[in-house]
């Protein structure tokens, strides 16, 4: 079958192009910027790119349209598609009944930790001789792609809340079907789609419901929005993680050591690679999944001590003249905060130079931008650039005092950071965009004579 894919550069979409290409189907797709790093894995997977939308395309004569949810309607290759009553569908619902289809389905939902999540999961997986296929919305280190298709029975996907395409607005984790679910937490966020955490609850309560009788979820005990998701109605198996009664993990006798614990119970303990109680966390609800297709805590735990990490997860990207830079994904208050709390751990020495985008569409609107200040206080100094907001930033940033600054212009934030970093410092980048190529503009500067 030839599938032309709509949006193929977003990294959900072109991970179904690349699922679609390795179950040998042909390929091709568009998007408004064809950019790396997914328009090179596309290519070099025998991917056919165009820019753009023009409704030429409707000429390569696919035998399907499969359309992501950056597309909506106006777009004028869409536009075409419709009118000429050619076939369509939405990327998660061709991924449903293409790939996931008879397989045993682990899936990752939670506003923070998915990405993490879902690659620790993976990785513990592959350690036990599991083999799983995934899709996950970023690059786990041990596997250097962000999805994978095998002949494994098991298929881990970072299960996401965003709607699913412009003729369906339900969440894209309501085509998953999963056996195995894990719901990390739940905040309010994509204000552009959701009205309050109440919209975002019920979107999780749908997910809730398509869960077989035999099946498992795997729930954090301390976020209370999920308490509230399961009471409307659990027909499938039900472990807390985060309280005594289930699953529990703490500090060892390092920073880095993770005692995990089921019912009291320890079951074991291993040096973790991850920074942060919420990553101790995450490697605790993968252990716990892991656990219902019969992986043992022992292996699992033993495993995740030679995980890599994930790509923009404080990922260090250079140190020069002793000051290192790190990239990270983090973009929501709450994601910020354990971000800076996570480094500060890893690195008690030194001083964290954090640089923000506020670039999500929540961001953009300032619908959390009064939680900022809270979320970057354990920062040295605060760098934050405000192209695009439609919020005053340096007025919500004030309780920070003179420790933050903000920025229109990146050339000028670039060299603001360059001339205030010492040696010994961490400059923490986070963004969930490429933040106009920053990390290596800050590493140049830091270069510099």
């Amino acid at each position: 079958m030839h599938i032309h894919i709509l949006g193929i550069c977003g990294t959900f979409m072109g991970g179904v192009a690349l699922l679609a290409r390795a179950a040998g189907h042909i390929v091709t797709g568009c998007d408004a910027n064809v950019y790396p790093p997914m328009s090179t894995q596309l290519v070099e997977q025998g991917v056919v790119l165009t820019g753009g939308y023009d409704p030429a395309q409707v000429e390569l004569m696919p035998d399907l349209f499969v359309i992501g949810n950056a597309v909506s309607r106006g777009n004028p290759l869409l536009e075409t598609i419709l009118d000429r009553g050619l076939p369509y569908v939405s990327g998660p619902q061709w991924l449903a009944e293409n790939v996931l289809a008879g397989r045993w389905v682990l899936a990752v939902a939670g506003t923070h930790g998915k990405t993490t999540t879902a690659s620790l999961l993976a990785w513990v997986l592959e350690s036990a001789g599991l083999a799983p296929s995934f899709l996950i919305g970023g690059v786990p280190q041990n596997f250097g792609v962000s999805a994978r298709l095998t002949e494994s029975l098991f298929f881990v996907i970072e299960a996401d809340e965003y709607d699913t395409a412009f003729c369906d607005k339900r969440s894209k984790f309501i085509h998953y079907r999963p056996r195995t679910l894990v719901l990390n937490n739940l905040e309010f966020d994509h204000a552009d789609i959701f009205t309050d955490l109440g919209a975002i609850e019920t979107q999780f309560h749908h997910l809730v419901r398509t869960l077989p009788s035999n099946g498992r979820i795997i729930a954090n005990a301390a976020a209370p929005a999920l308490g509230r998701v399961i009471e409307r109605g659990c027909w499938t198996e039900l472990e807390w993680f985060g309280q005594r009664e289930g699953w529990t993990v703490a500090e060892g006798r390092s920073d880095a050591e993770a005692v995990f614990s089921l019912n009291g119970k320890p079951v074991g303990r291993v040096e973790l690679t991850l920074a942060g109680q919420h990553n101790r966390e995450n490697a605790l609800a993968a252990v716990a999944a892991a656990r219902h297709v019969g992986v043992s805590p022992a292996l699992s735990i033993a495993s995740l001590a030679h995980f890599g990490g994930v790509k923009r997860r404080l990922e260090i990207r250079g140190t020069v003249r002793g000051v290192t830079v790190y990239d990270d994904f983090a973009h929501h208050p709450t994601a910020i905060a354990l971000t800076v709390a996570g480094l500060r751990q890893r690195e008690p020495r030194g001083r964290i130079l954090a640089v923000l985008e506020p670039r999500s569409n929540t961001m953009k609107q300032g619908v959390m931008k009064d939680q900022l200040p809270a979320s970057l206080a354990a920062a040295d100094r605060v760098y934050c650039y405000t192209k695009g907001l439609e919020w005053d930033a340096a007025a919500t940033l004030a309780p920070l005092g003179a420790r933050q600054s903000c920025h229109d212009d990146l050339d000028a934030l670039v060299l603001a950071v360059a001339l205030e970093a010492q040696a010994g410092d961490h400059v923490l980048v986070m963004s969930n965009g490429g933040f106009g190529g920053v990390h290596q503009k800050l590493l140049d500067a830091l270069g510099a004579e």
